[in-house]
């Protein structure tokens, strides 16, 4: 068995962490173009996350934004991003780590990352097909995230990645 000291799957997580941080830039200087909205999922028990006493209460451990039509005030740096949205007609003001996204998903292109959380520090030791990057849509993608089903993608020619840990799983499919 090969020890990976390269560590791929953070190195894979970081890079497509970029994107998302690269796509709500974007959209904070030009606004969002043509169909495309943002599905957001983060952990409200991250470090770095901000978000009101009534909202951590109604989500105690993850919660799942959409940027669509009402969101103002969108602010991205290196690290997080920072939006006004509405929750039940009482407005609110979320801080978000990047680091504290789990997923991300665009339903109007069908194009979506799921991230798990990964100890950086942890050797990842792979065998053989292990070694391969998973990318797949999981299940996550279910109706009740989106306005139109996903199609899933079978195991036919997909690598699948296992380490030592759980099985990390970054998402890159676009589904057309």
């Amino acid at each position: 068995m090969a020890t990976d000291h390269i560590r791929y799957d953070v190195l894979a997580q970081a890079a497509l962490r970029g994107v998302v941080r690269t796509v709500l830039a974007d959209v904070a200087k030009k606004g969002l173009p043509g169909e495309h909205h943002f599905k957001i999922t983060f952990s409200t028990v991250a470090p770095g996350v901000r978000l009101s006493d009534r909202m951590r209460a109604q989500y105690p451990e993850t919660m799942t934004i959409i940027l669509q039509h009402q969101f103002w005030d969108l602010h991205v740096d290196d690290a997080a991003f920072e939006v006004g949205l509405s929750f039940g007609g009482v407005p609110e003001r979320l801080a978000v780590p990047f680091e504290a996204v789990t997923a991300f998903y665009d339903p109007a292109v069908q194009f979506g990352f799921q991230f798990e959380t990964l100890d950086a520090n942890a050797p990842v030791i792979a065998t053989g097909s292990q070694a391969a990057v998973r990318a797949y849509i999981s299940g996550w993608f279910s109706r009740s995230h989106m306005t139109r089903p996903m199609p899933q993608v079978g195991s036919t020619g997909w690598p699948t990645m296992r380490s030592s840990r759980s099985a990390p799983s970054v998402l890159a499919r676009r589904v057309t």
